[in-house]
Parts: structure tokens; C-alpha cells; sequence
């Protein structure tokens, strides 16, 4: 099966910055660490950590999410969204995304992934269904608070974002079982 596009390319351009992490790198595998033990794939759902810099003038807040758009759903699936982060945040520490939030700075909101709890959740493809993308995604956002609350679905997030976002940055590791 061909893979399909990054979802990415069907938004409008906006700026590009700089993210890196000493958990994850473009187009490597993930560790264990970043995968799910939730959902049954021997891993521990730990977020990764993320640090960036260049983003665009103007920037009053970050919003960070993970998304895996080679799901088996016609929606893929959401394994992380966090916004109103503040923007003298440039990054979060690994496991920042925990059921606590105890990583994430004041302000910030977690909404609900797609197995429906409010964290980070790691990789879980189906067996043998080839490698997915997780492409991590930090938005630079042009107003202090999205205005929306912790029981916004990923997808209202999405779309929150795409008036709003001043620029992205990426990192897209892969995983398969």
C-alpha cells in the first residue's frame, strides 16, 4: 500500500521553524519509551521531549500534538494535544505529557486522544499493518489562549489551530509492529 500524504500538506503554508528532541528523530524508529503500554504494544507512553526555536514574530502561544494518519480509521487517530502553552515555553521535558500534566507549564490544556484519556499515548499500529507516521507537531500560535476547553476534541483543536497558526514545526519518527 502506497503511503498516503502528510496530512500537513492540505493546510495552508505557514512558516517553518525548528523542533528537536533527545527522545525522537525524523524518520527513525521510535523508542520503547514512546510507545503504548496502554494499548498493548509493550511500551511505556512516555511523551517525548521536544525543544524549539526560530519560530515566527508574533507568536503569543504553542500548541503541540501527535497524530498517526496511517491509522486504520478514516480519521487516523490522535495521540496527543496540548495548547495554551505560554510563549516563553520553548520545551517540554519527556514525559511532560503524563496523566498529570506535571510536566506542562501553567496555562497549558490537555484535551482527550483518541483512546480517550487526557495524555499522551504512545504508538500501537495493528500488527502487520506496515509502518505509521507520528508526526509530532509543534503550532506557533498568534493568540495567548485557543479560548477553547479541556473537552475540545482533537479535531476542534485542528480546527482552532488552522486560523490561527503563525507557523509549524515538525519531527516524524515511525513504528510498526
Amino acid at each position: 500500500m502506497a503511503q498516503p500524504p502528510s496530512p500537513y500538506d492540505f493546510l495552508p503554508e505557514v512558516a517553518s521553524f525548528t523542533v528537536v528532541s533527545d527522545d525522537v528523530t525524523d524518520g527513525q524508529t521510535l523508542p520503547k519509551a514512546q510507545v503504548s503500554g496502554i494499548l498493548g504494544a509493550g511500551g511505556e507512553d512516555v511523551s517525548p521531549h521536544l525543544s524549539w526555536s526560530g519560530f515566527p514574530a508574533g507568536t503569543q502561544s504553542f500548541a503541540v500534538t501527535c497524530f498517526d494518519p496511517d491509522a486504520p480509521t478514516a480519521s487516523g487517530f490522535w495521540h496527543w494535544g496540548v495548547f495554551d502553552i505560554p510563549a516563553d515555553v520553548t520545551e517540554l521535558a519527556s514525559g511532560a505529557g503524563d496523566e498529570s500534566g506535571s510536566g506542562l507549564p501553567a496555562g497549558a490544556v490537555t484535551i482527550r486522544n483518541d483512546a480517550g484519556s487526557k495524555r499522551y499515548i504512545g504508538a500501537a499500529p495493528p500488527e502487520g499493518h506496515g509502518p505509521h507516521r507520528y508526526f509530532f507537531v509543534v503550532h506557533a500560535v498568534d493568540v495567548p489562549s485557543l479560548g477553547i476547553d479541556d473537552s475540545a476534541s482533537p479535531a476542534f483543536l485542528g480546527f482552532n489551530l488552522f486560523f490561527h497558526t503563525l507557523g509549524r514545526a515538525m519531527v516524524t519518527p515511525v513504528y510498526e509492529l
